[in-house]
């Protein structure tokens, strides 16, 4: 029998993909300019980052595939070199989606050793989705760096946050931060428990990742606009904070049901809009609980 939470993974990307196939005809790709090399690119998905030089073109993460051509315009309009190679941050479709499209123009795939296996292994709608061609096919286990475009762009694992899988990925010159999933700006993040994550992985991403940046650096979320130190910090307390909220409830015998309908746990940043996105204040609640009481 398969496990209802795993159930309940397949279902949320089910009605993301399902959701995005009716809007993706009004997506529009918007480029923004962090560094003289590197680009933030947002449509429908996952943010993508994009750096540009006389060595060639070199992206993380691709959104859906019905984008991709999109996608290609917009890193056209920035460049002309070929694709060298594209970084999935962890498994989601909203970032690797594209994976088949980008291959056939000539990119290298790159990612953890867990998002190829997770690719492999996790069953779908449609098998044709996912042919072998969309699979990395340079893997890590622990950190790697790529020297592209006259800089060094620092690759490493953060294990079990968002999945068990995820990358950050460190522009040493451009001084821009990618960070996948493991940050969500003004909002509470998705922690897909199936998939390896959990709330007391997620705070040590966010917390590795400040230990690399400083006032200045750019910062690519998986979700939001373009973020600062400041801003981070600021995840990185709510995190925590609410965490704490629900830790003690643990301790005082609470059940799950009864932590997910508690709204003081969230109330403060409920007041700040962080419910507001996909993963409400009462579904965050419940991850929390289930992640800790594990």
């Amino acid at each position: 029998m398969i496990h209802r939470k795993f159930i309940y993974t397949l279902l949320f990307l089910f009605c993301s993909t399902l959701l995005f196939t009716q809007n993706r005809k009004e997506v529009i790709i918007k480029t923004e300019k962090l560094s003289e090399h590197v680009y933030m690119l947002t449509g429908q998905g996952g943010n993508i980052g994009v750096s540009i030089g006389d060595d060639g073109v070199f992206m993380i993460d691709d959104q859906f595939a019905p984008l991709s051509a999109k996608i290609l315009t917009a890193v056209r309009k920035l460049s002309n070199k070929p694709i060298k190679f594209l970084v999935n941050t962890h498994w989601h479709g909203d970032h690797t989606g594209g994976n088949i499209n980008f291959q056939k123009e000539g990119a290298t795939i790159l990612a953890h050793d867990n998002v190829r296996k997770r690719l492999k292994e996790t069953p779908k709608r449609d098998k044709s989705m996912r042919p072998k061609e969309a699979f990395p096919v340079i893997t890590f286990n622990d950190k790697m760096s790529v020297h592209m475009n006259g800089e060094k762009v620092a690759v490493f694992h953060i294990g079990n946050a968002h999945t068990d899988g995820d990358a950050l990925l460190y522009f040493s010159k451009s001084n821009v931060l990618h960070t996948g999933d493991t940050y969500f700006k003004g909002r509470y993040p998705y922690i897909d428990l199936n998939s390896g994550g959990s709330i007391k992985g997620y705070i040590n991403a966010v917390k590795a990742g400040l230990l690399i940046i400083d006032e200045e650096t750019k910062i690519i979320p998986g979700h939001g606009s373009v973020a600062t130190q400041t801003d981070y910090k600021t995840f990185l307390e709510m995190l925590e904070e609410i965490m704490q909220n629900v830790q003690t409830q643990i301790g005082l015998k609470k059940s799950e049901e009864e932590v997910a309908k508690m709204e003081s746990i969230t109330k403060k940043y409920d007041d700040l809009g962080y419910g507001s996105g996909f993963i409400n204040s009462e579904r965050f609640r419940r991850t929390l609980y289930k992640s800790l009481h594990k």
